[in-house]
């Protein structure tokens, strides 16, 4: 279409005002509504409202001893446990000076590969693909294309499998501990392991070509990225906090520089960055920030498809989705092989004090931010929790406000399914794709 075009339509769009009014996002990890409302050409209101009542998990953590922690917080979300497991140890170890040993920092991070893997793929094969292929879910999707569909089966799996193997359950594991692991698998058992890893990031590499041939709405954004910063690795675990501005700051400044706002319209507290207003935390954040550390064979991926080294659309953000699978089918397989199997460490010392601690890590939907104040027993007097979704919230209304602004002159129906596809870009606790927006089109 001529940019005349373009500009006549929006001119005769720009007669009539209209309100978008989705009364529940049904199918995601909460309580949720929509409210976009137009005047002319331009888009006065977008807004993510969130009113599943608050669940309390901070409270639930205050007066308990540390050693709870993870199995409470686990329980946060059924999709990354690990994730909150993984947040709230280093935040405690942070807090009594324990250093862990590089053999259970690997575990740890070929755990949350395992998390990766499960959830990105369920992500991407069974919540977002459907969208741009014109299904209404993955299940009618699966009859056009049972073999994509069993394959993405088979790569969650794999996934799941490490969770297993290493949480000693797939769901709300139950081996993290406070200083390391309660036990380590056998040999023998990751060596098993491996064997479907393989297949696994063959799986992925697919998924990777499968996902760049599809058609992505146009949508560029200039977003302030932030996530976790590893030294050497791609970003997962522990390290400091970058931005794309050039921020490096410790874990312990993340409050001095993020803050939390309540807004009357959501039960969720929305997070800004201080003097900069919404910011981009998960898989976009960390591959525009650290995507040459990425191993090799996703390196040489990249180069295949011709992918952007900055990835400013997020409709796109599924393309970086799958080169995470397939980084993290491949570093799992590099941390399988170099385990150090005859000086397993299954924990280390640790001594409850009063002290203040501050852990990080990268859930597949982007920072997770925890901080602990203990007593001199190790009992918890404070606990804050930052999840990723909180994060994106703003960042959420704003690529909405862009995106329906853009295309103001669109038909209500496409309109409504190209807002639900800019939702599900961020994978925000969804629970499956079905239709989750029902449509309320007023039009002056």
């Amino acid at each position: 279409m001529s940019k005349e075009k373009e500009k006549e339509l929006k001119v005769k769009a720009g007669m009539k005002s209209k309100t978008l009014h989705v009364d529940c996002l049904c199918r995601v990890e909460g309580e949720g509504s929509l409210y976009i409302k137009t005047k002319g050409n331009e888009v006065e209101e977008a807004r993510l409202k969130i009113y599943e009542p608050p669940r309390f998990f901070e409270s639930f953590l205050k007066g308990r001893l540390m050693w709870d922690t993870p199995d409470i917080v686990a329980r946060i979300c059924g999709i990354c446990p690990i994730a909150y497991q993984m947040s709230a140890v280093l935040a405690l170890e942070n807090a009594l000076g324990v250093t862990i040993p590089e053999p259970i920092h690997q575990l740890r991070r070929l755990m949350y590969c395992g998390e990766w893997i499960e959830s990105h793929t369920l992500h991407i094969y069974m919540l977002h693909a459907p969208d741009f292929l014109g299904y209404p879910d993955a299940i009618t999707m699966a009859k056009d294309y049972p073999d994509v569909v069993k394959k993405g089966l088979r790569l969650k799996k794999a996934g799941n499998e490490i969770v297993k193997l290493l949480g000693a359950r797939e769901i709300h594991p139950i081996n993290v501990k406070v200083g390391g692991f309660y036990k380590i698998p056998s040999k023998a058992q990751f060596l098993e392991l491996a064997v479907d890893l393989k297949q696994a990031r063959a799986d992925a590499y697919d998924t990777v070509k499968w996902v760049n041939s599809f058609t992505f709405p146009q949508l560029e954004r200039a977003y302030e990225c932030v996530s976790v910063s590893e030294e050497k690795e791609y970003p997962i675990m522990a390290g400091r906090i970058s931005t794309s501005s050039g921020l490096n700051i410790s874990l312990k400044e993340f409050e001095t520089y993020f803050e939390e706002h309540h807004v009357p319209y959501s039960t969720a507290l929305l997070s800004l960055m201080k003097d900069k207003g919404a910011y981009l935390v998960g898989p976009m954040a960390r591959y525009n920030l650290h995507q040459e550390k990425l191993s090799p064979i996703v390196q040489k991926t990249i180069k295949e498809i011709g992918f952007e080294k900055v990835c400013n659309n997020p409709f796109r953000s599924i393309i970086v989705r799958a080169l995470e699978v397939l980084y993290a089918c491949d570093e799992a397989l590099k941390i399988i092989a170099m385990y150090d199997w005859g000086n397993e460490i299954t924990c280390v010392p640790v001594t409850p004090k009063r002290a203040v601690g501050y852990g990080a890590t990268e859930a597949p939907r982007g920072l997770l931010y925890h901080r602990y104040n203990l007593d001199e027993k190790g009992k918890i007097e404070v606990a804050k929790i930052v999840p990723p979704t909180a994060q994106n919230q703003k960042m959420i209304e704003e690529d909405l406000r862009d995106f329906v602004g853009q295309n103001i002159s669109m038909p209500d129906k496409e309109l409504t399914w190209k807002c639900e596809q800019a939702i599900r870009n961020y994978d925000p606790c969804i629970s499956c794709s079905v239709h989750f927006l029902n449509l309320e089109h007023i039009r002056g």
